[in-house]
């Protein structure tokens, strides 16, 4: 039997189509990290990243030590998933101004991964790299509830067209976005963007929505 892979569990989540269809994200746990930035250039994106995978994979290889959780299952690390919008607080509405772009990356954690598993993690990953400020990372649960989603497929750069598709599909649903502090723009990255062309690589792009239209 092979490792747990939650994008083949919960195909629903992770392997949508380029037709928007609507979604109801259960509670999920993630290791998060807040920044700023342009991500091709950013040093701080780019450590953001490392911590991350290196606390999952940190997690995933604990079956090896004698930390291995209660709970513990084998599991294909998921894949980065990132929250987004402008550092005023606002939506992006312009992809190029990418140094005005606000974010948290985050990957996602099996339900075993407590409080307790996070800080063993941590303490496995500075003994490994020290030079890494682990502060930034932290464990926690998110309910995105009743979104919208659609696949795109091509470079970053061009997402607004798909995105013009998936905000027609809401208004023509009767719905609305519904953005907050706490409902974000939301991607996850189902290819490397250092080893696949940009025209192939796939990305699950989610907008959070709420009630009927006028009400």
């Amino acid at each position: 039997m092979g490792a747990f892979d939650y994008k083949k569990t919960q195909k629903e989540l992770y392997l949508p189509t380029t037709t928007p269809s609507i979604i109801d994200v259960p509670e999920m746990v993630f290791i998060m990290i807040d920044g700023q930035g342009d991500p091709n250039t950013s040093a701080e994106y780019k450590t953001a990243v490392e911590i991350l995978y290196g606390l999952s994979y940190s997690i995933k290889m604990s079956k090896k030590s004698g930390d291995r959780p209660d709970g513990y299952f084998d599991f294909v690390v998921p894949p980065l998933e990132g929250l987004w919008w402008h550092k005023d607080g606002g939506v992006i509405s312009d992809v190029s101004d990418k140094a005005g772009f606000a974010w948290t990356s985050m990957i996602r954690q099996p339900e075993f991964v407590t409080g307790e598993v996070f800080e063993v993690a941590m303490a496995a990953l500075a003994r490994k790299k020290p030079e890494l400020d682990l502060s930034l990372a932290r464990l926690e649960k998110l309910t995105e509830g009743l979104c919208a989603q659609i696949l795109h497929i091509g470079s970053y750069d061009d997402e607004p067209a798909t995105v013009a598709v998936l905000e027609k599909f809401i208004a023509s649903e009767g719905l609305r976005s519904d953005f907050s502090d706490k409902r974000r723009h939301h991607e996850i990255y189902l290819g490397d963007p250092r080893r696949t062309a940009p025209e192939k690589l796939k990305t699950v792009i989610r907008y959070p929505i709420a009630g009927r239209t006028g009400r």
